[in-house]
């Protein structure tokens, strides 16, 4: 049989990938029998050796080089080395129960830093998203189903229980219980051992070789017991782990068909909490829930246990833990509480600062940090009180689990030793019954106390659950609101998009009202009432293919909501709706993701070179390519951030032309780019002749200059298409439409002569420097080195350093750690106090005078301080430190976040500055504060054992130093690795954060080109590295705690063995209190080093959190330059030789700029895309400060390019840049801008942005942030832009909310909200920054009279696409290439028609109007 196994191995070692586990079993068995054997051989040998026995001795001999070459781990058979198998698959089942796969790792990480490239692909493949996802979400569905059919409410919790099916709940449960029973077994071994440690005090001594044999039975009992939770606790983690991957999908595969009222409750701020906080609590929590069936075995057995040493005392004991089970059920009712009023209140704050990140730009501008502060205040403090319950529940917790074991010993020996006995006499106190029964009461205590915190996991995991239910439940977007089908009619008189007598709305509950309405008999008038409250009514449109349909009306009249109708995006009360063929959609604000331009473009589509050079020429892209760093390889930022609002449009156009749809939905693109620009596009890319001539086209357009050249023009006002039909019907028709054009229009060339100036537009753009080429050339040369934008997350390695210890405690306060740990140092005294005087008693029960009531009077006293101490050290170190250091860590990082520079927003993902606001403040909410206390609790707990084991048995310090150096080289030799998994698990949540919510903000995008399973690919790819990070963290755990627990059983087997050796010389007492603190000081010694290693993986948070506040920041909010009472007085500004740039390295993007602005004048300023216009502004608001001036290099955080030798040679060259010399100076009213403080600055000018931006919130803390103007006034900037009636009309006025991102209202009502804002700041100087461009040119005409009349002693910047805005202008400025061409008023500039504003006049068609 051997043989024939060592034939198998060879052929399993050639053709398996892993050793097998059926030899490996028969190999163990052979060798447990052949011990066996060879001990009854030892036994009734006669000294001879016969054939036999040596046959068998060759037998047992290959069975011994079987089973070693059999469990030895190997990896690098040629079959495994081509195999793309992880390393956990590989691994043989010796190697699993001690988790050598993970070896290499480990011993890679003692040498140099790991990488997150080293521990890809560990994980096993069924815990992969692809594998849990379809699992889970299969029987889910099933189960939703199953349940709605019933009447009843699905339940995810059971559900998810039930997935994994009764046989692995079986095998888990099996190893739980049996990693239990095996505690115990030391136990009895003791008492055994101290049997015969107490036979040399008779006349009968045992064996010496029995207590040899007892103490490496405790020693084998004790490995078992570690191997076997190992093997547990990787099981439950790897389940914890799948149900995380698929709950983070079906979260992410929920977001992509959310319904409009989902997301109005659903904020992106709550959904990136279930997937950052709720999923990961299954990996945290799950493993807890299969005590609940140890838990009672082992209470069972521990009290028969005890019932054999104290007889029906020991129920006493037990008596005294019932009495506490209610107790422990309402602190955990209340701990569920707490914690779900904290996971609310978190929500709410990572929602806030989740809109603070996304507009950050607008708060900069605005000045409102400080105001946005404390409302996140807010929500801390709340989010700090409950953390304060928390730790109260807590400090309480903790006396229930560290003083059970004496409170019970208290009841249970106080009844032993007063009727214990034989017909309730006094029972015998000796060492075996008091030091046994304490080990076991340990035993039976961890159970007991353990089931609070159960409990709270338990609860916990059940509350995440059913927020993430709740979620899962929400409303989707209906299949059948569209009649929809991907390909085109193959009647070509058929048209693509045809709706007939269409309602539409964004509520459904307005639609279900509607129908119960309509039942009624008065059903017309009910219908009527009901369709007053719809988005859209009656909606009639037919649109034939190849069609170009401009659909033009006022601001907030349903252009864009007919466009979310088209995409599903709405609700449709009746009527029908047919699109055919597939679909592209550009939005109104243009979605951008973090990738290349290329890949912004292409989005996911195979590259074909000749159709993408078209496309990016037709989309007037060619230019802006050649000015970016590393042509179209240059990364794009989150949400575009390094391109202006034209080119990130023109991006969008692209992306939708290269997807080479049937349909194409355009929603107002022309609005964000320039007047030249307009011209272009028009004509190579959206009009009759261009690109996509052949194509379906539904233009929404502020415009009307284009009108005359579309096939079919729809007018939509109050929510109805007023008129329909080609431009000449509807000016013959003379309604609305006719007096729109007579009031608006602007002279138009003829077609011809547009067409020959369409080349010409071209040619200004890219011919207005002679280096263009030059440029490009350059640009490509050093395109590998400039295309990124966004640098890998920077991942410290080596140890956690002194100073981020130091910065925790100084946070939370040397005062409260110094006392804690004094508060530790007398707990450990008193526990030991405990023991010796148990073991005094023992010594003298038999002679002593005293009474029973003396010895356990003290003894009771010693327990009360104990419990008292517990809790004092448990408030101090749960509650006034950590809370305390909570506060300050995220007070610290929110400042610092609020005073960073611009730059730093451009090129951080928000995802992972969120990562830090959430997965890093919640460390340190909730888990540091345990690592600490159990280095403290554990740390003296251990010294103390050791004092006592050594006093005890001096020999034992024999053992000391090597089984101390082995724990400390044991400890740094997997320290270092553990700690560079917990920093790349920390990195690898980001990247899944930053991809949630990207997609959250281009949803409709993405649903409409179709690319939905490509995004959900990208997630689950994230999701899989983030879970392979946490299990190759959770492994190394194991890895170390079978370690640490095998070293424990050496001192196990050194007390016991040292005591066997000095029997006749030690007291029974004191070999009972030695075993006693042995088998405690090898859990002890692993929870101690566990915290310490714990303490670090946690102190990773301090230290990331450390990382942003040392960042260099903006200049200060004030400083202590004394202002003009009412500065700025009179509102002249004046550039002074000004240039600048976005970051340190970069190119200037304003060069040598200088110009005068006169008080109350108005200056337009005009250029190409790109040209600095929007610079400009942020130069004036110091978003971005001069070229080599202080703060430029102060706030700058590429301090790593400074500090690196290899790039020397670069900061050199940089430092010879001319201009650098001097970044010249803004002045207002005679101050240099630059001695003003930021705040202070920002407060006191006006600006209508390019992008408006809302917050979350009420219209009235939208208006006024710091609640300082009266309602009166709020209502008199509301009517002056032009909003007074709509908010009037809304349910509750002022304090109407206003929902995520301003969704609720058009980009022309924001524009409109801005226009209020700035009439309400009511500053000298005001700066319109392409503010109408979202609005139609009625609208834009009111606001350029509110602006005339309102701000007519003001000084005004006016950037704007449209010509015609600023033609009343006193001066133009006309910026080309970051530098000044032109500054003169606009009828001196149209008398020069060399003139670069000449020709951009005359391609806007305003040179005829003047």
């Amino acid at each position: 049989m051997a043989t024939f196994a060592m034939f198998l191995n060879v052929f399993e070692h050639r053709y398996e990938i892993r050793s097998s586990t059926a030899i490996f079993c028969y190999y163990l068995l052979s060798l447990i029998a052949g011990s066996i054997t060879t001990r009854t051989l030892s036994e009734v040998s006669s000294g001879s050796t016969t054939t036999t026995t040596t046959l068998y001795y060759v037998y047992l001999g290959l069975i011994i080089i079987g089973f070693i070459i059999e469990a030895w781990p190997r990896g690098k058979t040629q079959v495994q080395q081509k195999s793309n198998a992880s390393s956990y698959e590989k691994a043989n089942i010796f190697s699993r129960f001690l988790f050598h796969y993970l070896q290499h790792l480990i011993t890679d990480g003692y040498k140099r830093p790991l990488q997150a490239t080293d521990v890809q692909g560990m994980m096993p493949p069924h815990v992969k998203t692809q594998f849990s996802y379809t699992h889970l979400s299969q029987k889910w569905d099933r189960h939703v189903a199953k349940r709605v059919a019933k009447g009843k409410r699905p339940f995810l919790f059971g559900l998810i229980l039930k997935s994994f099916g009764v046989r692995q709940w079986a095998y888990v449960v099996f190893l739980r219980i049996l990693a239990s029973g095996l505690a115990f077994v030391a136990p009895q071994l003791m008492s055994t051992l101290l049997d015969f440690v107490s036979s040399y005090d008779t006349e009968t001594p045992q064996s010496a070789a029995l207590g040899i044999i007892l103490a490496f039975g405790m020693f084998f009992s004790t490995i078992g017991s570690s191997i076997i939770d190992g093997q547990f606790n990787q099981r439950i983690v790897v389940m914890g782990i799948e149900v995380r991957t698929a709950l983070v999908s079906m979260i992410y595969r929920k977001a992509l068909k959310l319904s409009p009222v989902a997301k109005q409750t659903e904020t992106p701020g709550e959904i990136n909490n279930y997937m950052s906080v709720d999923c990961e609590r299954w990996n945290h929590a799950f493993p807890e829930l299969p005590f609940w069936f140890s838990i009672p075995l082992e209470i069972c057995i521990a009290t028969w246990l005890l019932y054999r040493q104290l007889g029906w005392s020991s129920f006493g004991g037990v008596g005294a833990v019932v009495l506490v089970m209610p107790i422990q059920l309402w602190i955990a009712k209340r701990l569920s509480r707490a914690r779900d009023e904290k996971l609310t209140a978190m929500d709410n704050r990572i929602r806030l600062i989740n809109e603070v990140l996304s507009g950050v730009k607008i708060v900069k501008l605005y000045g409102w940090e400080s105001s946005f502060r404390d409302k996140i205040a807010v929500f801390r403090q709340l989010e700090l009180a409950i953390l304060h319950t928390i730790g109260v529940i807590f400090s309480y917790m903790n006396i229930l689990f560290s003083s059970m074991t004496l409170l019970m010993a208290l009841v249970s020996f106080g009844l032993y030793a007063t009727v214990g006995g034989p017909g309730f006499t006094p029972g015998e106190i000796n060492s075996q019954t008091i030091f046994v029964s304490i080990t076991l009461f340990g035993l039976v205590n961890r159970p007991i106390g353990m089931i609070s915190y159960i409990m709270g996991d338990t609860i916990g995991l059940y509350v995440s659950s059913r927020r993430i239910q709740g979620y899962l439940l929400a409303e989707e977007l209906l299949d059948d609101q569209i009649d929809r089908s991907g390909e085109l009619p193959q009647d070509h008189t058929v048209a693509p998009i045809e709706i007939q007598g269409a309602t539409f709305g964004w509520n459904k509950e307005q639609q279900q009202q509607r129908q119960q309405i309509d039942t009624t008999e008065d059903a017309t008038k009910g219908s009527a009432l009901s369709c007053a409250d719809a988005t859209l009514r009656n909606i009639t449109i037919s649109v034939d293919r190849g069609n170009l349909t401009a659909i033009v009306g006022r601001v907030g009249q349903g252009k864009t909501s007919l466009f979310g109708a088209m995409i599903g995006d709405m609700y449709k009360w009746k009527g029908t709706i047919r699109m055919s063929g597939r679909i592209a959609y550009v939005p109104q604000q243009a979605w951008i993701v973090n990738a290349t331009l290329q890949d912004n473009v292409t989005f996911g589509a195979p590259f074909d070179k000749i159709k993408y050079e078209r496309i990016i020429y037709a989309s007037g892209l060619k230019p802006d390519i050649e000015m970016l760093p590393a042509g179209d390889q240059t990364e794009i930022g989150e949400r575009g951030i390094n391109l202006s609002g034209g080119q990130k449009q023109r991006v969008s156009l692209a992306r939708a032309a290269y997807q080479d749809a049937d349909i194409y939905l355009l929603d107002d693109p022309l609005s964000a780019v320039d007047a030249h620009v307009d011209q272009h596009l028009w004509q190579n890319l959206i009009g009759p002749r261009g690109l996509l001539k052949d194509k379906t086209r539904l233009l929404v357009t502020h415009g009307i200059h284009h009108l005359s050249e579309v096939d079919q023009i729809v007018v939509i006002k109050d929510g109805e298409i007023s008129e329909t039909g080609r431009y000449q019907e509807l000016i013959d028709a003379r309604n609305a439409f006719y007096q729109l054009i007579q009031d608006y229009s602007v002279a138009r060339k003829e077609m011809d002569e547009a067409n020959g100036e369409a080349e010409t537009i071209y040619e200004v753009e890219i011919s207005t420097s002679s280096a263009a080429h030059e440029v490009k050339a350059e640009k490509v040369e050093k395109a590998d080195e400039n295309a990124d934008l966004t640098d890998e997350e920077a991942m410290v390695v080596g140890s956690i350093q002194w100073p981020i210890y130091k910065i925790f405690t100084k946070a939370a306060g040397y005062r409260n750690m110094l006392q804690a740990v004094a508060l530790f140092v007398v707990i450990q005294g008193c526990q030991i106090g405990t023991n010796i005087w148990l073991q005094s008693w023992i010594k003298v029960a038999a002679t002593s005078t005293h009474g029973i009531g003396y010895y356990m009077g003290i003894y009771s006293i010693l327990v009360i301080i104990f419990m008292v101490l517990i809790f004092c050290a448990s408030y101090k170190i749960i509650v006034m430190a950590c809370v305390q250091a909570a506060d300050r860590l995220h007070s610290k990082l929110l400042t610092s976040i609020l005073r960073m520079p611009m730059n730093f927003f451009d090129t951080t993902p928000i995802g992972r500055v969120l990562n830090r606001f959430s997965s890093d403040i919640f460390s340190i909410d909730e888990m540091i504060c345990w690592t600490f206390f159990d280095m403290f609790m554990f740390g003296f707990s251990v010294l103390g054992s050791l004092v006592v084991i050594a006093t005890t048995t001096p020999v034992f310090l024999a053992i000391v130093p090597p089984v101390f150096v082995t724990y400390v080289f044991v400890m740094s030799y997997y320290i270092a690795a553990s700690r560079a998994f917990k920093r790349i698990e920390s990195v690898a949540r980001s990247p899944m954060y930053q991809h949630f919510s990207e997609t959250l903000s281009g949803v409709s995008t993405i649903r409409v080109v179709g690319c939905s399973q490509r995004f959900i690919d990208e997630n689950a790819s994230r999701s899989d590295d983030s879970s392979n990070a946490h299990f190759v963290w959770a492994m190394g755990n194991r890895w170390l705690n079978v370690r640490l627990e095998c070293l424990g059983s050496v001192i196990v087997l050194g007390a016991s063995v040292f005591a066997v050796l000095a029997r006749k010389t030690l007291s029974p007492s004191m070999v009972g209190m030695s075993l006693s603190y042995a088998l405690t000081v090898t859990q002890d010694i692993s929870w101690l080093v566990r915290g310490m290693c714990e303490s670090q993986f946690h102190l990773v948070a301090v230290e990331r959190i450390d990382e942003y506040t040392k960042k260099n920041q903006e200049a200060p909010n004030v400083t202590d330059v004394a202002l003009p009472k009412n500065w700025p007085a009179e509102g002249h500004l004046s550039f002074k030789s000004y240039s600048t740039r976005y970051r340190q390295g970069m190119d200037l993007v304003l060069k040598k700029v200088s110009f005068d602005v006169l008080p109350g004048e108005k200056v337009g300023i005009v250029g190409r895309t790109g040209a600095g216009k929007s610079s400009l502004t942020l130069a004036l608001f110091r978003i971005i400060e001069a070229a080599n001036s202080h703060w430029a290099k102060a706030s700058h955080n590429g301090a790593d390019m400074d500090e690196d030798p290899a790039k020397a040679a670069e900061v050199t060259d940089l430092e010879k840049v001319e201009v650098e010399e001097d970044g010249g100076s803004i002045w207002i009213d005679g101050i240099d801008i630059s001695t003003v403080g930021l705040e202070t600055l920002r407060q006191h000018l006006a600006i209508i942005p390019q992008d408006p931006t809302l917050f979350v919130g009420t219209v009235r803390e939208n208006l006024d942030p710091f609640d300082q103007t009266p309602d009166s006034e709020l209502w008199e900037a509301l009517e002056r832009a032009h909003l007074k009636e709509y908010i009037s009309s809304m349910a509750g006025g002022l304090s109407y909310e206003v929902t995520q991102n301003g969704d609720n209202f058009s980009v022309g009502q924001r524009s409109l909200i801005c226009l209020a804002r700035a009439l309400l700041r009511k500053a000298k100087i005001l700066v319109l920054d392409e503010a109408t461009a979202a609005v139609d040119v009625e609208t834009d005409e009111l606001i350029q009279r509110t602006i005339r009349e309102e701000f007519k002693d003001r000084t005004i910047l006016t950037i704007a696409h449209r010509i015609k805005t600023v033609m009343d202008s006193d001066k133009i400025l006309v910026l080309e290439k970051g530098r000044v061409e032109e500054y003169e008023s606009p009828s001196e500039l149209l008398k020069r028609k060399e003139s670069l504003f000449y020709r951009l006049a005359e391609q806007a068609g305003e040179v005829a109007s003047v």
